[in-house]
């Protein structure tokens, strides 16, 4: 996770593309040029669910609404919603990724996302 209060949004997503440009360095070009697009996509989504994360724990998971004057109540924050949507798109360029690596890459890559899901080091 690449996160810093002194670095702009696209300054993180500019570090993110960065480090995951770094696994794929070893693609065969014709594969590069293809996986640029998912590297960014991937890098922005990354750091967006990062900053929503923070939205989430700052202001919880549910937000209040009222339609009217006589129309109110909760519901799940837009937050959320925009959260649960991206990290399913982001898991699908994330295994779409880890497709395309070759398999001792692929062993590599499936260590480090299992060490950083598990808090390991």
């Amino acid at each position: 996770m690449i996160t810093s209060k002194h670095l702009s949004k696209d300054e993180r997503t500019n570090k993110e593309f960065g480090r995951l440009k770094r696994i794929f360095k070893d693609l065969a070009k014709d594969k590069k040029d293809i996986v640029i697009s998912l590297l960014r996509n991937a890098a922005f989504m990354t750091i967006t669910l990062e900053d929503l994360q923070v939205q989430i724990n700052e202001n919880g998971v549910m937000s209040e609404y009222r339609n009217g004057e006589n129309q109110w109540g909760t519901k799940k924050s837009p937050e959320v919603e925009i959260y649960n949507t991206m990290i399913k798109n982001h898991t699908a360029i994330i295994r779409q990724l880890e497709d395309l690596l070759p398999d001792v890459k692929a062993e590599e890559a499936s260590e480090e996302i299992l060490k950083y899901a598990f808090g390991r080091k």
